[in-house]
């Protein structure tokens, strides 16, 4: 059978020249980091070199880099180490009501815990309003946290004014990147971003490995206490392996992040042009053109559940994802969509594709040739569609 994956937000498979230099310190450059011996020195220093390749991707330096598992640590992290450390300044924090579930959650914990939260609306597109921003703002705001780009619908946001206006009032800022690194270009100090957070597997690097940027100057309580690793910030020997492929993935992202930009750009635009020529009743979700991640594809298919549609994908070998929360054991669709004012009927029967380096003209020509089929096949047997059919007969 055909197998196409095109479920790349979720994640990438890890890049043959990461795979081989992680292979390397499991077997042979094995010693800890924090040893004063050979051993320790050496793997010291590919350490610190894997921090100034994820540092030179986002125009930080390497100083400000700290280690962590993943991109939920480093978000809780940024959160929850920014309240801790202003908590007597203020306890309002500003964020978005399309954010991933690492931030709204850690967000939503703080609120039941004595701070308050204002959540910021999206428009239709899935963009934030920097108005919106500035007349939430209040004297007691200590934190602004944004994502950079939308993992559902590739939305980017106004990352710069919001950092400028956060920069003005004296407000840290923290922007989730997670989905934006390796695919548009970062520049925390253009981006007036003071806390940044990245991961590894989105960018075929390993699982298990994220970072957090923490500008010069900016104060975070740690989450957790041990050996003072990671300059105090981070406790616990390294994941030395996962570091080093990180640290080669960004490294390769910045190298390709171009050529790899200009390709999916028009495999995305050849399959969302194609689902909307191909099956009616479709809405595309999210902005077009640069407003977008040139990877990202969403579209909500009325009179059909997003769930039947995945499922029958992967019957033929397409891996997609849904827009709704059923895998999760929710049948609730998703927040995202639910936030740019989708009804409830529409955002249940969406589906996002999600492009990478891979992917070919041919697989979304097959995808194209599959999905309408299923599309149909799925209406025949929805009540609503049949009323629709009748009413067009009438």
């Amino acid at each position: 059978m055909r197998r196409v994956y095109l479920d790349h937000s979720a994640t990438t498979p890890v890049d043959p020249e990461v795979a081989a230099i992680m292979m390397t310190y499991y077997t042979e450059k094995y010693g800890n980091p924090s040893s004063v011996h050979g051993f320790g020195r050496e793997t010291k220093q590919a350490l610190e070199q894997a921090r100034n390749q994820v540092a030179e991707l986002i125009g930080a330096a390497s100083r400000e880099i700290t280690f962590t598992s993943g991109g939920t640590e480093a978000d809780n992290l940024a959160i929850l180490g920014t309240a801790e450390a202003l908590r007597k300044k203020g306890k309002h924090i500003i964020t978005s009501c399309i954010e991933h579930h690492a931030v709204l959650e850690t967000c939503e914990y703080l609120e039941k815990n004595g701070f308050n939260l204002t959540v910021i609306p999206v428009d239709e597109e899935g963009i934030i309003s920097v108005d919106e921003v500035r007349k939430a703002i209040r004297p007691d705001t200590i934190l602004i946290t944004v994502m950079h780009a939308n993992n559902e619908v590739g939305s980017i946001q106004p990352i710069a004014e919001i950092g400028k206006l956060a920069k003005e009032h004296g407000i840290v800022f923290h922007v989730d990147a997670v989905q934006s690194l390796g695919k548009i270009p970062i520049n925390v100090e253009e981006m007036n971003v003071d806390l940044l957070t990245v991961s590894g597997h989105k960018i075929y690097g390993p699982k298990g490995v994220g970072a957090l940027y923490v500008r010069k100057g900016v104060r975070i309580v740690p989450l957790i206490h041990g050996g003072g690793q990671e300059r105090k910030r981070r406790s616990g020997t390294e994941n030395m392996p996962g570091i080093i492929g990180f640290g080669k993935a960004c490294e390769l992202a910045g190298q390709r992040m171009a050529d790899d930009a200009e390709k999916q750009i028009k495999l995305r635009d050849k399959l969302m042009n194609g689902i909307e020529e191909r099956i009616e009743y479709v809405k595309v979700n999210g902005p077009v053109g640069e407003k977008r991640l040139p990877n990202n594809v969403n579209v909500s298919i009325r009179y059909v559940e997003g769930e039947s549609l995945l499922l029958s994908l992967d019957m033929l070998g397409i891996a997609a994802s849904s827009g709704s929360a059923c895998t999760s054991g929710s049948l609730d669709p998703s927040h995202v969509l639910l936030g740019m004012g989708l009804i409830h009927e529409i955002a249940h029967g969406s589906l996002r594709f999600s492009l990478g380096r891979q992917n070919t003209e041919e697989e979304i020509d097959y995808v194209l040739e599959q999905l309408p089929k299923i599309v149909e096949r799925l209406r025949m047997m929805s009540p609503l569609y049949d009323q629709v059919i009748h009413s067009k007969q009438a």
